[in-house]
């Protein structure tokens, strides 16, 4: 039986804060305006309703919507199906697996430092078992190494593609170093696709001052995460091409 989050529950931490802020929020609403915490509170409503449907979502996202959304993400590039993809930051191979099943001739490799803060229970043994179920076990590889120092030739990727997973690196000189590292490891002509929530204004400038053509795309989630977050989230997806020198 396949657990009941195949590809992993995104940011633990976050979906437990979320339901104990909304738990606390409807205690708060049903027992504050009767005095019992010798005051009257009053106005809680809205919050356990925020809390509450952020939770929702996140655990809906991670159990369906991920899944769904990779293969659209996945098509907005161009596949021969001889291609070796780079997944930097690959939890359970989300889009390691799925670019696998677009290669029939060549070759995915997931990569990954497997902190379970990011995903729950993160671990190599993940991505291969969903490899194995998907199919394309033959194809996979997972490598266990930091995206700001990867183990791999210059030029040796035709595609490396991100999903929620730079944004993790904590400082925004980690972050362009894992930049860094993707156009160093991808060849002359070759794609870059990065989904995420925060800084893809960022991953664009970077991208263009390495003679990268960029284009970023942003859907109507863009303006719903905006307005719930509190503009803490901006998701977006970045889509590059390195120049041939």
């Amino acid at each position: 039986m396949r657990p009941y989050f195949p590809y992993g529950l995104d940011a633990p931490p976050v979906v437990r804060a979320l339901g104990i802020g909304a738990a606390l929020c409807w205690v708060g609403s049903l027992l504050g305006p009767m005095g019992f915490f010798h005051v009257r509170i009053y106005g809680l409503i809205w919050p356990a309703l925020s809390l509450t449907l952020g939770a929702v979502l996140m655990v809906w996202n991670s159990r369906i919507g991920k899944v769904w959304a990779r293969e659209k993400l996945l098509d907005r590039l161009s596949w021969r199906g001889d291609e070796t993809v780079l997944d930097v930051g690959c939890g359970y191979g989300l889009l390691a697996v799925a670019a696998a099943r677009r290669v029939p001739r060549g070759l995915a490799i997931g990569l990954d430092i497997w902190r379970q803060a990011d995903l729950s229970s993160n671990h190599p043994d993940h991505p291969r078992r969903n490899a194995m179920h998907e199919g394309v076990a033959d194809r996979v590889l997972i490598s266990t190494a930091d995206m700001r120092l990867m183990p791999f030739a210059d030029a040796c990727f035709d595609i490396v593609v991100s999903s929620v997973a730079i944004h993790n690196v904590p400082d925004a000189a980690g972050r362009l170093a894992a930049l860094e590292e993707i156009v160093r490891v991808l060849k002359p002509s070759g794609a870059i696709l990065i989904d995420d929530i925060r800084h893809d204004r960022d991953y664009a400038v970077f991208f263009k001052s390495r003679h990268c053509h960029v284009r970023t795309e942003r859907g109507m989630s863009f303006w719903f995460w905006r307005v719930f977050s509190f503009t803490a989230m901006s998701p977006a997806v970045t889509l590059a091409r390195k120049e041939v020198a």
